[in-house]
Parts: structure tokens; C-alpha cells; sequence
């Protein structure tokens, strides 16, 4: 049984949010899409619509400045088990590479195997380089999903299919409508300097 997939090495080594060299010129023209099934580099919003229609497609998004994917998307194709997970924008994520943190600080509990980065909970790993070079060191872990046919009902297939259709709307949420304006009102008059006292 494989403990990796083919793609994941390529997928962690790809840069993001580069501009697309086709569609520079448009709205969305960032590459933060990567395909699993063609394992080829990023692509924009437009390039999914043209040369990636039925393939699973995974979007990757940015916190801190750093490129991470949601936990929704990523565990539909990968066991993520013993890595770290965040809440970021209501939705949770984690982060694909090794982030570097400060040294020294307080004393914490959890840190990651790899890297030693202070961790939230009990889990292994800080990110997803992280267990994959745990796996690579010690190959006790996999990254392969458990087919989860008859327990669930879900089949692994019908996961594929799901990402593959991933709708626009997940892809880009809609803008939340502005928050409604409260109206105050002004101070009237020429604000007064308070006197000087001496």
C-alpha cells in the first residue's frame, strides 16, 4: 500500500499565487488552484474552467503569508491525521509547509516532530511537509484515505466526484454585505481647547 500520493511531493514544492502568464490581464488571474489529476503547477480561476473542468481541483489560500488549504478539500483525497488545524476566516485550514517560528518564549507541551513548532493540541505535526518528511523518517504514518464504503456510505469515488465539482461558489464565497450604516449624529460647534491652568 502506498503511503503518499504521487502528487503531494509536487504540490508542496509548487509556488502560488504567481499572475497567470494567459490571463494576466483578468480580475482573478492569480494561481492558486493545483490540479491532483494532471500534478502539473498552479493555475488560475480561469485555467479551471478551460483545461481542468472534471478534474479534482483544490484552491489554495493565504494566511500570514503563508499558503495553506481547507481541511474540507484536502481530507477528501488525503488522511491528515496528527496535523495541526486552525480556524481562520470561519473556516478551518491547515498550512501545506513548515513555518518558522522565533525561538525561546514560553514553555509549551505540543511541538511538532519535525520542526519543533509550538503546537495547540496533541497532534504530531505542525503542517503537511512536516508529515510527510515523518512518514519519509519513520514510515509509521500514511497519507492515504481509508475507503470508507459500507461504514459510511461514502465511497471514495463519490468523494472524487464531489471534488471535481466543486462549484464557483465554494471556490470564491460571496462578498458579505456591508454592515448597515448607524447614523450619529455630529457634535455641533467649534470644539473648544480646554484652558490652560498654571
Amino acid at each position: 500500500m502506498d503511503t503518499m500520493p504521487a502528487w503531494l511531493e509536487k504540490l508542496l514544492n509548487t509556488a502560488f499565487f504567481n499572475v497567470c502568464r494567459t490571463h494576466g490581464d483578468a480580475a482573478r488571474s492569480e494561481c492558486n488552484m493545483y490540479c491532483l489529476d494532471c500534478n502539473c503547477d498552479a493555475f488560475c480561476f480561469y485555467c479551471r474552467s478551460s483545461k481542468h473542468k472534471d478534474h479534482q481541483v483544490i484552491q489554495i489560500r493565504r494566511s500570514s503569508y503563508h499558503d495553506v488549504v481547507r481541511v474540507s478539500e484536502i481530507q477528501k483525497v488525503l488522511d491528515i491525521s496528527g496535523v495541526q488545524t486552525y480556524v481562520i476566516n470561519s473556516a478551518r485550514v491547515l498550512f501545506l509547509n513548515e513555518r518558522p517560528q522565533p525561538k525561546g518564549g514560553k514553555a509549551v507541551s505540543h511541538v511538532c516532530e519535525i520542526c519543533g513548532r509550538s503546537l495547540l493540541d496533541t497532534f504530531r505535526f505542525c503542517s503537511l511537509g512536516c508529515k510527510l518528511v515523518g512518514i519519509k523518517g519513520s514510515g509509521d504514518e500514511s497519507f492515504t484515505t481509508m475507503q470508507r464504503g459500507s461504514d459510511d456510505g461514502v465511497s471514495s469515488s463519490s468523494r472524487r466526484e464531489e471534488l471535481r465539482e466543486g462549484s464557483q461558489q465554494d471556490i470564491y464565497p460571496p462578498t458579505p454585505p456591508p454592515p448597515p450604516s448607524i447614523s450619529r449624529s455630529r457634535r455641533k460647534g467649534i470644539p473648544q481647547r480646554a484652558p490652560f491652568r498654571s
